[in-house]
């Protein structure tokens, strides 16, 4: 499942997405997964006319392109598993950049010299719905297009209620619980999730002195430590029950071979945890 690619090197990632795409689509045009890929390094290299590049450790390009691999994965296990509601070529193409673009409120805009975009943690899930809306939009794509886009992109947020999305399909409310998935397993199965967390407790403690609603959520992790012996236990009580039960199972896709196969994110991440419950030791 995992194969060579090199989630840090952005072109394997989008020649493995382009080879899935035209694979699912033949009939696909050829240039929109290269130019989705375009979009996102122009917005997460500093080369958007009005943000800077992005500016965090953890949240940086090679996350979204965690996020963005194991996506696909999963929607080729569903289409090739042959399950309804079957998802069209277009709407595909939205979760695509929806996963692209899910992270991009923590860009800062050029005028914004105070700190890192951590300080947007709390409040990053809407800010990039509405980059989103507001980079697409001029490209062509409809509102009806972007507010698909914007309620797959709320299902990444950690204390989204589904309930409160407002999903114009059935299909479009499978795409958010992939996407909130694949935002997960993706970042927790790397092989080097475990040595990054130290850079995630920096953006935690940036997040928790810029105040807010969650100011008090990010402050309980008071140390790098705090984050590793603490993960184990948002593996087994958020992440499981989540993607399991709210999102449906579509974790599930991802067994190689369908159904029954070993499904490489999962023994990956409980790797990634056991090692961590060693540690703590």
């Amino acid at each position: 499942m995992f194969g060579p690619i090199d989630t840090a090197e952005p072109r394997q990632v989008q020649d493995e997405v382009a080879a899935l795409h035209r694979g699912l689509f033949p009939g696909g045009e050829p240039t929109f997964v290269p130019r989705a890929f375009e979009w996102v390094a122009l917005c997460f290299q500093g080369r958007h006319p009005d943000y800077q590049a992005i500016d965090l450790e953890y949240h940086d390009l090679e996350h979204t392109l965690q996020g963005t691999l194991c996506l696909m994965r999963l929607l080729e296990g569903r289409h090739r598993a042959g399950v309804q509601p079957a998802v069209s070529q277009s709407m595909f193409e939205l979760a695509l950049l929806a996963i692209l673009f899910h992270d991009t409120g923590y860009l800062k805009r050029r005028e914004d010299v105070q700190g890192t975009g951590a300080k947007y943690t709390a409040t990053h899930v809407g800010r990039s719905a509405a980059f989103a809306r507001e980079f697409l939009e001029p490209r062509g794509y409809a509102r009806s297009e972007t507010a698909a886009i914007d309620n797959m992109i709320r299902c990444t947020g950690v204390n989204v209620d589904l309930s409160t999305v407002p999903f114009q399909s059935e299909v479009e409310r499978l795409l958010g619980c992939a996407l909130g998935t694949a935002d997960l397993l993706g970042q927790m199965a790397a092989p080097d999730y475990v040595d990054r967390l130290e850079a995630l407790h920096r953006e935690f403690k940036e997040a928790a002195e810029a105040g807010g609603e969650m100011a008090e959520r990010f402050a309980r992790y008071q140390s790098a430590d705090d984050v590793r012996r603490m993960t184990p236990d948002f593996w087994a009580g958020y992440v499981l029950p989540r993607i399991t039960l709210e999102f449906g199972g579509l974790c599930r896709f991802l067994n190689d071979p369908y159904p029954d196969g070993p499904n490489a994110y999962l023994l990956r991440i409980e790797a990634n945890i056991e090692r961590l419950r060693q540690e703590a030791r």
